[in-house]
């Protein structure tokens, strides 16, 4: 009778050894309490507490932890913003005391502080300035967090502005800004490119006209090298300047008629096309050249005569 009383203390006492022994994970923190009132702050490994007199009133991870908090707020520009700001964060090794009976809610804590600040920051900037000026508010943010959180036991690692988001509309508006800029710029450069074109179409003709009328000038150089040659050879021959150039005239007018017979797609139209044609107009050169002649001595006299 006396060994079936003795099995069930044995078990018994059993369990509370069993249950006096616990594990504390790595970067880890447990907090032991005797009899509702705190007692000590065990760490990671093997721990041992007294049975049914100790117990564990809660557990606190060292690790760096990241609180997510969206905020909606307006800019100096009267443009309604939404803002992410990720807050790093970590429990302090030695205030996990602090950091476990001070606070209940730590994330609604830090997340009041951050409305807080953004809520005061950002009302002074424009929206472009929001997205240039994020992590001066994120240094903002960090310093208020560190000087409120770090008595709690809690040490602000870094806050990010991870997201502006604005208004749909006032997106929309700045991408419409955007593509009108760069549709501007490229305006621009086409205009440039058009106009350095046209400057340089214009060099080109004008070097091509310089260059033609070089050639005309030496073409008819040597043309009037030819026909004074011709003339020599005629004039060797005993006929003199003026029927020398009636007879090159005439030649040249029959060589035309020649060369027109020889094409049979020709639009060419020789006036006058009279047999005499070419002696008429050589006739008709010579009175010019005389007349000119005439005038230019008649002017010379004229102006000799005013002088004296």
């Amino acid at each position: 009778m006396g060994s079936f009383i003795f099995i069930p203390i044995l078990f018994f006492g059993l369990i509370i050894l069993i249950s006096s022994f616990f594990v504390v994970k790595q970067q880890t923190s447990a907090i032991i309490e005797r009899f509702g009132k705190f007692q000590s702050i065990r760490h990671s490994g093997l721990q041992l507490k007294i049975p049914l007199v100790d117990r564990i009133a809660g557990k606190l991870s060292l690790k760096i932890q990241q609180l997510d908090v969206i905020i909606e707020t307006k800019t100096l520009d009267d443009v309604f913003v939404r803002l992410k700001v990720s807050v790093q964060y970590k429990v302090i090794r030695n205030k996990v005391y602090d950091a476990f009976y001070m606070l209940d809610y730590p994330h609604d804590q830090i997340t009041s502080y951050v409305f807080d600040v953004v809520r005061a920051e950002v009302p002074k900037m424009k929206l472009d300035d929001v997205f240039v000026k994020k992590d001066d508010i994120a240094l903002a943010v960090k310093a208020e967090l560190n000087d409120a959180m770090m008595e709690y036991g809690y040490d602000i690692i870094k806050t990010l502005v991870t997201d502006i988001d604005p208004d749909a509309q006032v997106k929309a508006a700045m991408n419409r800004i955007n593509a009108a800029d760069r549709e501007k710029t490229a305006a621009q450069f086409e205009g440039d490119a058009a106009r350095i074109l046209i400057v340089e179409k214009a060099k080109a003709e004008a070097e091509s006209k310089r260059l033609q009328g070089q050639g005309i000038a030496d073409q008819r150089r040597e043309i009037a090298r030819g026909l004074e040659e011709s003339v020599e050879v005629l004039n060797r021959v005993g006929i003199n300047s003026q029927e020398a150039s009636a007879l090159i005239v005439v030649t040249q007018h029959y060589d035309t008629l020649q060369s027109l017979g020889e094409e049979t797609n020709s639009n060419l139209i020789l006036l006058p096309n009279a047999p005499q044609a070419g002696s008429n107009m050589l006739n008709d050169m010579v009175a010019s050249f005389a007349a000119s002649n005439q005038i230019g001595e008649a002017m010379k006299n004229a102006k000799k005569k005013k002088e004296e």
